[in-house]
């Protein structure tokens, strides 16, 4: 798939409008813990801001639900961005409101505003029109580098795109980048190619678990998600997670596996405790062997053993949802000890975002993998094969 090149505008002393995922976590103090997100756009603002540009940023952060709540503001990520900038970033006291409107007419050459909190306009999630529309009225470019979005059609994300003709929009460096990375992962891996699956419903993860099995040589499941599959199987589950409407898609991948002649891997030993707390009594048990009320909140150290020799081989790692409840220290074991094998390994590693970046980010692993997606739900649906409403106004027209 190749999409439209932000090197391939002529935008030399023009306005462009940049769709950033600045959706990054804060602490109570409205600190940013985690910036990764900010630091993957840099690239594509500096390469405006040396085209001359006056540079007009968008992004939301968490869900204020279309209403302005000062807990969601972007007033952190405007200090973040100067600090990494090294330069003024300006910040809209609204969206498309009259400080944003006059802010935008005065922005001058290689000036950044950053307008305040896309969704606080409850149009944004609508992809409403008119705000589309005011929204493109700000700047002569469009450029989409918010890869962690564009599996929404959002007013700044997909609706604005009609706006712009093919010489006017593009993708950004971090889109690029992305799309190219999974197309590649997904249409040609160096095998043996592995996928861990993890995270806690199968709901989640279906479509992207049929779309990856004609793809990979092994999966390996883990998280709460393994425990549908255990009690499709015929084991005692106790009080664990269970999908039990899905008890019969668990069935069609298993078979399926087994028919393509992939390696299908489940927990063999978990984590059990009696309630879902990190002071809750817990103890180690085989998967056949989980107390009637107590719920499998970890994979256990055979699992763990199982898992690194299964990884032993591998060329290609992808790596989509944590094994256990790895907010919780006490089980937290069995997804870092798998971390570590993933990152020690020669592979190609490829951590698909979300809890799972956040997972490795937090026990200092990000540098040892090949590649950190910056969007959880963004890239689960291209590995279910779907095309994202982001990028679809984006992909270039064959000649």
């Amino acid at each position: 798939m190749e999409l439209l090149n932000v090197k391939n505008l002529n935008m030399v002393g023009k306005k462009v409008f940049i769709r950033c995922d600045f959706n990054v976590p804060t602490d109570e103090f409205a600190n940013i813990s985690d910036d990764r997100r900010i630091r993957s756009a840099i690239a594509t603002i500096n390469y405006c801001l040396d085209q001359e540009c006056a540079v007009i940023l968008a992004s939301h952060l968490g869900r204020p639900d279309g209403k302005v709540n000062e807990k969601y503001s972007l007033a952190p990520v405007a200090r973040r961005l100067q600090q990494l900038l090294k330069r003024d970033v300006a910040l809209a006291g609204d969206v498309v409101g009259k400080d944003a409107m006059e802010k935008v007419g005065a922005l001058k050459e290689r000036e950044v505003l950053l307008l305040e909190n896309i969704r606080y306009e409850a149009g944004e999630t609508e992809n409403d029109e008119e705000l589309s529309r005011k929204l493109a009225s700000m700047a002569e470019f469009y450029i989409n580098d918010a890869f962690g979005v564009s599996h929404r059609a959002h007013s700044s994300v997909e609706g604005i795109t009609h706006f712009f003709d093919n010489e006017h929009k593009a993708a950004g460096f971090l889109l690029q980048k992305e799309i190219q990375f999974f197309g590649k992962l997904i249409e040609n891996p160096v095998r043996p190619f592995a996928a861990i699956v993890g995270g806690s419903k199968v709901s989640g993860k279906l479509e992207a678990l049929i779309n990856l099995l004609p793809k990979v040589d092994k999966v390996l499941i883990g998280g709460g998600m393994a425990f549908t599959f255990l009690k499709q199987m015929g084991y005692n589950v106790g009080a664990s997670l269970v999908e039990d409407d899905l008890l019969e898609d668990a069935q069609h991948i298993m078979d399926q596996a087994r028919k393509l002649g992939v390696k299908f891997y489940l927990p063999v030993d978990v984590v059990a405790a009696e309630k879902f707390a990190e002071d809750s009594v817990s103890k180690l048990v085989s998967v056949q062997e989980i107390p009637d009320n107590w719920m499998g909140l970890d994979i256990g150290p055979a699992t763990v053993r199982l898992y690194g020799e299964v990884l032993n081989d591998v060329q290609t790692v992808l790596w989509n949802g944590p094994m256990g409840v790895y907010e919780m220290d006490k089980f937290a074991r069995g997804s870092n000890k798998i971390a570590h094998f993933v990152a020690d390994s020669y592979a190609t590693s490829v951590v698909g975002g979300g809890d799972t970046a956040d997972l490795v980010q937090r026990i200092g692993l990000d540098e040892e993998m090949t590649f950190i997606s910056t969007g959880g739900g963004a890239s689960l649906e291209l590995l279910e094969g779907k095309i994202l409403p982001g990028v679809m106004p984006l992909i270039a027209e064959k000649v």
